[in-house]
């Protein structure tokens, strides 16, 4: 089916505006589309995210590393941020026989709280495990319970034991794993239960954009700059677990290598981040989450470039071969036994480790971490912490705390400002400042890591170069002989990507073995006058033996019908404003355009008459494209001109803007790229900048 048939989806995205109609010369049929896979719908977070086991451990390793990096990258943590002192303060301790109830709060930045509560064992001996338990999406989860109707309902069907240990899941958890002699720190997500800084509107419920805090100096959250500096709610939030991390191992009696995490439902989200980026984690046990289905639907467990190419089950595979254990239920996990879950299984048992993974199936029960699924995670950490209790491990009743006990906030220490915009700011301008001066520090004193550093995180926000791009064949539609030279005008067509991009080759009779990749803003059109001849610029090269390819990149020239103008770009249905929702499961444009422009090297290269040189040029709104592709490009161009102006991801406030650009502030931006790009560079402007160019490459 040509992908023509898809055009009321693209039009959507497209604002119509009055063009003079291309001179060049067309490639396909005027009203048909390039049969390219980005011009359907765009994936969002219900699609299906399967994951492919690797061949061994030798391939794993690679992918594992890319994929790990993918996460760090965006949650805004490569390179690490510098860790403040934690200033935890530790009051109010209750004590209940068997174990001791604290309050707890630290700064995971300054000034930026992590709250919670502390269980641990009393008489033990030597040093005891840690378990981390991230709680979901339930209304002040730690504080609250459950109401005695609801209650009795979960009685009744078997997902809970007790009338009074029954009304909080979350003290039961913690409480059994204290008797059974484990430190258990149970934390809030940010805007639940006494974390209050950053409000459940904002963190969970985000929905429409403030232009208050889209400016381009201390901007606020869910805004383009803040995209554009890879800083999210979910990004802070595994930052917190990374610190807790911190406070717990800081605890003398904690054994640092038996450190366990679970959470249930975006908690299990969280349990995936932090057991995904930081090795002190043992034991991970995330709870109805995983699966090939629906990834999360709060804009807490969504950032920008973490799920392209791929899914929850790539994060879980990320643990191995340390033991992980998971649940399923009647929700969108419950198709995982059949689907992702034997994959997972078979990784491990190539990685030598088949008894580490584990799924306890919970298909008659709803979205929750229940009885049941506790005694699952109860039985697997006894197992490989090797604890001694009894198995099963049953829990048994107690008298939960009030809210009341278990809030940190009292009259000796008092809450900060709830919902605070000026802290917002604060924190995410720090955030940037500690980026910015870490990679200064690092151009200074170890310049090859620097590099490290930034080639890791623009390779994320680019998704590769030429290795991920793989190379095009062309196939020829029409061929002019325009007397010193041959107009061939076809499509270069990447069958593994499923992606063609109408192109033309103006080649000389004469060549000189010198290729010019020409990019301008309404692609190979701009190569031509509206007399249908080459510019004048563009015929000097020829003349001069050059070979000039112009191609439409995606969302250029034959991409669109006639008359209709590219601005904005595409977004997933969901309404809520958050650029999460589309870039963190499809790259943008520009990433697209990047790589249609690597396609195109590929194939030069790979030509049975490959190029002796290779020169880039764009002069227009293109040049960004132009300095990345040169930045991922390797060796590739000996020379390239640009006219950049004064373009910086930094500065652009719409996310739909076609250059927009996740992580494109984050890395140095503009200057970064172009210090990361190989072979001779010259910045041209002004009227004459075409023939300045041209003069240079044909030097």
């Amino acid at each position: 089916m040509k992908l023509h048939t898809l055009v009321l989806p693209l039009l959507a995205a497209l604002a119509l505006g009055a063009n003079t109609p291309a001179a060049g010369p067309r490639v396909l049929p005027m009203g048909e589309l390039p049969a390219d896979h980005r011009l359907a719908p765009l994936k969002d977070l219900d699609g299906y995210f399967p994951f492919t086991p690797p061949a061994g451990a030798a391939d794993w390793a690679p992918r594992a590393e890319r994929i790990r990096r993918r996460v760090l990258v965006s949650q805004g943590l490569w390179p690490l941020p510098t860790k403040a002192p934690l200033n935890a303060v530790i009051h109010g301790r209750v004590d209940r026989g068997e174990y001791t109830v604290e309050k707890v709060f630290f700064e995971s930045a300054p000034g930026f709280f992590v709250t919670g509560n502390l269980y641990r064992p009393k008489q033990t001996t030597g040093k005891v495990p840690a378990v981390l338990f991230a709680h979901g999406h339930w209304t002040d989860a730690r504080l609250s319970e459950t109401p005695d109707a609801e209650l009795r309902r979960e009685i009744a069907t078997g997902q809970e034991r007790f009338e009074q240990g029954g009304k909080s899941r979350f003290q039961s958890l913690c409480v059994q794993l204290a008797r059974m002699g484990c430190v258990v720190w149970q934390y809030d997500m940010l805007g639940d239960s006494d974390s209050r800084q950053i409000s459940a509107a904002l963190n969970h419920h985000y929905a429409k954009a403030r232009p208050e805090m889209n400016t381009v100096e201390n901007w606020g959250l869910f805004s383009p700059q803040a995209e554009a500096h890879l800083q999210s709610t979910m990004g802070l939030q595994t930052w917190n677990s990374i610190r807790s991390l911190d406070f717990v191992l800081s605890l003398p009696e904690v054994d640092p290598d038996r450190v366990a995490v679970t959470g249930a439902s975006g908690g299990a989200t969280q349990t995936l981040m932090v057991s995904a980026v930081d090795p002190r984690v043992a034991l991970a046990f995330p709870a109805v989450m995983v699966s090939t289905a629906m990834q999360g639907g709060c804009t807490c467990e969504n950032a920008s470039l973490l799920r392209v190419g791929v899914g929850n089950v790539d994060f879980a595979a990320l643990f191995a071969p340390k033991p992980l254990g998971m649940t399923c239920a009647n929700d969108w996990t419950r198709e995982f036994p059949q689907k992702g879950f034997p994959d997972l299984q078979t990784l491990y048992t190539r990685l030598g480790a088949a008894d580490h993974v584990m799924l306890n199936r919970g298909e008659q029960f709803p979205h929750n971490y229940n009885a049941v699924s506790r005694g699952a995670f109860y039985g697997w950490l006894n197992r490989h912490f090797k604890l001694g209790a009894a198995e099963p491990v049953i829990e048994r009743d107690y008298q939960p705390l009030a809210k009341a006990d278990l809030t940190v906030w009292d009259a000796a220490h008092p809450a900060p400002a709830e919902a605070d915009p000026s802290l917002e700011r604060r924190l995410l301008r720090r955030w940037h400042e500690d980026s910015e001066r870490q990679l200064a520090r690092l151009a200074e004193t170890q310049p090859d890591q620097y590099r490290a550093v930034l080639r890791g995180g623009w390779d994320i926000v680019l998704d590769g170069g030429l290795a991920e791009t793989g190379t095009a064949g062309w196939e020829m539609r029409h061929k002019e002989d325009r007397g010193t030279w041959i107009e061939m005008a076809g499509l270069l067509r990447n069958a593994a990507r499923q992606e063609e991009l109408p192109a033309v080759f103006c080649y000389p009779k004469h060549w000189n073995g010198h290729t010019v990749l020409w990019l301008t803003e309404t692609g190979k059109a701009g190569l031509y006058a509206a007399d249908g001849n080459l510019l004048p610029a563009v015929q000097k090269l020829v003349d001069a033996g050059a070979t000039v390819l112009g191609m439409d990149l995606l969302d250029q020239g034959e991409f669109l019908a006639p008359g209709q103008t590219f601005r904005q770009t595409p977004k997933v249905a969901n309404p809520r404003e958050a650029a999460a929702y589309t870039f963190g499961y499809n790259s943008a444009v520009f990433v697209h355009r990047v790589h249609d422009v690597l396609g195109a090297v590929n194939y030069i290269r790979s030509h049975e008459r490959p190029s002796e040189r290779l020169s880039l040029v764009a002069l227009d709104g293109t040049a960004p494209i132009a300095a990345a592709a040169r930045a991922q490009a390797g060796n590739s161009f000996q020379r390239t001109a640009l006219h950049l102006g004064d373009f910086r991801f930094a500065r652009l406030l719409d996310f739909r803007a076609p250059d927009f650009l996740p992580g494109g502030a984050k890395y140095g931006d503009v200057p970064a790229l172009l210090a990361l790009g190989q072979g001779e560079l010259k910045e041209v402007g002004g009227p004459d900048a075409p023939e300045t160019a041209v003069a240079w490459l044909a030097h």
